[in-house]
């Protein structure tokens, strides 16, 4: 039995990848060039890519050949997609036609999209390839030199950065070995477009709810008439949450890799900010598509989702966030597939009391009727409504708070230690009750009643406040999780009856 040359490559589903066998065979007969193994369009046409790259490369290329070539993409039952396969079909098709020496195959994996001049282009999903690599035990990762940062984000794998097929070719052949990339020092930073808590005029309870939302990663819901600054208070939010680390960075970038939105090079060093406008489709907030791709709830993990006129959303693509509020991951389940993403976010949400804005507002009159404003408010389920842990109004700020020249830099560096503090706490907690945790809002209703300590007068407290409200179930523990993110603020091991006050004014809304 002829052996047939097998080069590893990788396709990615959803945001994971799957190892995928390049297989070339050649045979006799009139020329065809054939690549099979559920290819879409762009990998049919890897065969054009691949000629011209190879004999720009000074190879002989596959339409010199006389012969029937076949490439076989297995497992079959895997659709491909991309032009990730480019350089593993020209590897494959060159150890077929014995232009290359033999080489161990086993232990390397290769992806790359070629130029028609033999040169590599940059593909998405490098970084889940390389986890990939690190889980199956390969030594040795081949990427486009543009993708080199990427892939070297994951330790016990070593990456090989190719400008070009000729250079490839030369190490394989040990005419020129190429030199392996070397790990970067990943520095977190501040999102690049992050408005300072400092410049927000006034607003002190808004600024201290964000501080809270911050802390203990609570999703937040602001009310109030247009003008008074929901939207820069939301911006604001990011420039106080502590930096991520490096296990953040690379679940961010990994998501932000397989939906091709990293730059060339480009490590996700900050905590993201997505604001969708409120005409966004459901596919596109919660992930999916005929290729599934993630959403803005997942573009959004480890960082904030900003809802601006949450009630102009569709009323299904609001709802669809119950799921992932609730969980932390979205599970898009489909007639061929389902695939989950993770979603763990803080929800940032702004709107007006009523359509035209002015509903409660001191300086301005309502023109609406009590039937429109109802009909408004209503647009925000009661479940959705239910999975907010701070809900606040945003009034009109004084003339005199308006012709302040600077904000206080001093309180917000104040503020931006304290959620530091904070959530170091929880992380703490979370590591000694042997959980992967990172903040009070991930913590389950079993792990809230075993690790959170209230001392005797808040004990008392809650009980009056769950048998005189509305509260449901859920609303009870997310008041819990609220008054220990307070706590922890405070540097308090036990929830007291303060802070539990605190947490509960935040919820009145619902009723």
């Amino acid at each position: 039995m002829r052996a047939v040359p097998k080069i590893l490559s990788a396709e990615l589903d959803g945001i994971t990848a799957e190892c995928i066998e390049v297989e070339a065979d050649i045979n006799s007969g009139l020329h065809s060039f054939s690549i099979v193994g559920l290819a879409d369009k762009a990998v049919s046409e890897a065969k054009e890519r691949v000629n011209s790259a190879l004999k720009n490369s000074g190879i002989r290329p596959p339409t010199k050949e006389n012969r029937r070539i076949t490439i076989n993409l297995a497992p079959a039952d895997i659709k491909k997609a991309g032009s990730r396969f480019d350089l593993p079909i020209a590897l494959a098709y060159l150890l077929a036609s014995e232009q290359i020496k033999t080489f161990d195959t086993k232990d390397k994996i290769f992806v790359g999209e070629l130029s028609l001049d033999g040169s590599l282009r940059p593909i998405s999903g490098c970084l889940n390839i390389a986890k990939l690599a690190k889980k199956m035990g390969v030594q040795y990762l081949f990427v486009p030199h543009e993708n080199r940062n990427e892939a070297t984000m994951i330790d016990g794998i070593t990456v090989f950065g190719i400008r070009s097929l000729h250079d490839l070719i030369c190490h394989l052949e040990k005419t020129n070995l190429l030199i392996p990339e070397e790990k970067n020092d990943i520095v977190p930073i501040r999102p690049p477009t992050s408005v300072s808590l400092s410049e927000v005029k006034g607003q002190e309870s808004a600024k201290r709810a964000l501080t809270i939302a911050a802390a203990g990663g609570h999703n937040i819901l602001m009310s109030g008439p247009p003008g008074t600054g929901k939207t820069m208070l939301a911006q604001a939010l990011a420039s106080i949450l502590p930096y991520p680390s490096l296990d953040e960075m690379i679940e961010i970038t990994e998501i932000y890799s397989a939906a091709g939105l990293t730059a060339h090079d480009q490590v996700i060093q900050w905590r993201p900010f997505r604001s969708p406008h409120h005409t966004a489709s459901l596919v596109s907030i919660i992930g999916g598509g005929t290729i599934p791709k993630p959403g803005e709830v997942s573009l959004a993990h480890r960082g904030v989702l900003f809802l601006d006129e949450m009630p102009e959303f569709h009323q299904d693509t609001l709802e669809g966030l119950r799921q992932p509020l609730e969980n932390g991951y979205i599970h898009i389940a489909r007639a061929k597939k389902a695939l989950v993403f993770p979603a763990r976010f803080m929800l940032v949400a702004a709107m007006n009391p009523c359509p035209c804005g002015y509903f409660g507002d001191t300086a301005k009159e309502c023109k609406c009727t009590a039937h429109e404003i109802l009909r408004y408010q209503r647009k925000i389920s009661g479940p959705l409504l239910d999975r907010i842990d701070l809900q606040l109004e945003v009034p009109r700020i004084p003339i005199e708070e308006l012709r302040k020249k600077e904000g206080n830099k001093q309180e917000e560096e104040r503020i931006r230690k304290s959620v530091s503090d904070a959530r170091e706490t929880q992380k703490k907690r979370a590591t000694q009750a042997h959980l992967s945790l990172h903040t009070n809002s991930e913590f389950s209703s079993k792990q809230v009643d075993e690790l959170f300590l209230l001392d005797p007068s808040a004990e008392t407290f809650l009980k009056n406040i769950v048998e005189h409200s509305f509260i449901s179930p859920r609303g009870y523990y997310r008041i819990l999780k609220v008054a220990r993110t307070i706590a922890d603020i405070e540097a308090s091991s036990q929830i007291k009856k303060e802070h539990l006050a605190e947490a509960f004014q935040y919820r009145i809304k619902e009723g």
